[in-house]
């Protein structure tokens, strides 16, 4: 028989509840798996038990201890002393309770809702500021799961619930929105593009003048280099004559210019790159202009542009148009033409 016919041995649980290796431990707790080896190595915070030749496999009771270890450790108790205290039975009871819980327990939780579990891991290593970990597991989504499911399942709700605690704390949670962002703007910049596709005209990407949240449309530029669409990305706040000039340079299939508010979204200035050509007198081209973010809701559309509002429909639209002709939408592009498809669109935070 070929072994590699042999389905795998389960893997043994307690309580008709699956057992979890390292890893999906550590994804859900939001550590890093050389974080729990650590702590079993210097505490004896590890699995109750472990077969010879088996890897470590944690039951509900080992994971319930662990994430009293988290939550004390993220209070500033001393790992040592919470280590202690999550081997305590009391409190390892309280903690299986918070296990089973929608949302990480303590009233430092962030409002995640009904999400993947790799989100709240990344949500509590995020809130411990905990920057390896963070690393670790957007690294480890980003790999597993590709860059649309990882942005739409697991950075974008964590994202989102940082600012509702942001939005209902004050000034507090700041630093957690901070360290969150730089950490998935580094993580999506570590992602390689594939070869680019030849023979076909850029995509540009770029902020308003004045828009400094530039997150979602990096996601873009990364989901693009991923499909090999050629990317030219200009980041935030690109000045007005500045993007002029680049549309004009690059001759885009299309130009996607992001808005996170309204106080940065421009009308005139769409006005005036949909109206740039570029060419030979009877062969001219022009850019689709697809406009994306929260800061266009709420406007009439102007000619000649579509608005976008997520990122795998987004991504759609855009490959459409670089299967399609180089010249962009012109006045009164109708639905069932690449222009007219670009409705429901990209990018989209």
């Amino acid at each position: 028989m070929d072994p590699a016919a042999v389905p795998p041995e389960p893997a043994p649980s307690t309580g008709g509840e699956p057992a979890l290796s390292t890893g999906a431990v550590a994804r859900r707790l939001g550590v890093s798996p050389t974080t729990l080896r650590s702590w079993e190595r210097r505490y004896a915070i590890g699995p109750a038990r472990r077969e010879d030749g088996r890897h470590r496999r944690w039951t509900p009771g080992d994971i319930a201890r662990l994430e009293e270890m988290c939550r004390l450790t993220a209070r500033g108790v001393p790992p040592s002393e919470a280590a202690r205290a999550a081997l305590g039975a009391a409190t390892a009871a309280r903690a299986a309770d918070r296990a089973a819980a929608v949302t990480p327990g303590g009233p430092g939780a962030l409002p995640l809702g009904e999400v993947r579990p790799e989100a709240r891991g990344l949500a509590r290593a995020a809130v411990r500021l905990d920057a390896p970990a963070v690393a670790h597991l957007l690294e480890a989504a980003l790999a597993e799961c590709g860059v649309v499911t990882a942005w739409e399942e697991v950075i974008a709700p964590t994202l989102h619930a940082v600012g509702r605690k942001w939005a209902s704390a004050g000034e507090r949670y700041i630093e957690v929105e901070h360290l969150l962002s730089w950490q998935v703007c580094a993580a999506l910049h570590r992602v390689r593009p594939a070869p680019e596709r030849p023979d076909t005209p850029p995509v540009l990407l770029a902020c308003v003048p004045g828009e400094l949240h530039s997150l979602p449309i990096e996601a873009l530029a990364v989901a693009l280099g991923e499909r090999g669409l050629p990317v030219r990305m200009f980041g935030a706040a690109l000045p007005a004559e500045a993007l002029c000039d680049a549309v004009r340079r690059t001759g885009p299939r299309a130009a996607v210019l992001w808005s996170q508010s309204r106080a940065t979204a421009d009308r005139a200035l769409v006005r005036s790159v949909a109206g740039i050509e570029w060419g030979l007198r009877g062969a001219r081209g022009r850019p689709a202009l697809l406009l994306a973010g929260p800061g266009w809701d709420g406007r009439n559309r102007e000619p000649r542009t579509e608005r976008l509002f997520g990122l795998r429909s987004g991504l759609a639209v855009i490959e459409a148009l670089a299967a399609g002709p180089a010249a962009g939408p012109g006045p009164g592009a109708r639905p069932g033409t690449a222009a007219g498809r670009a409705a429901p669109a990209a990018c989209g935070s």
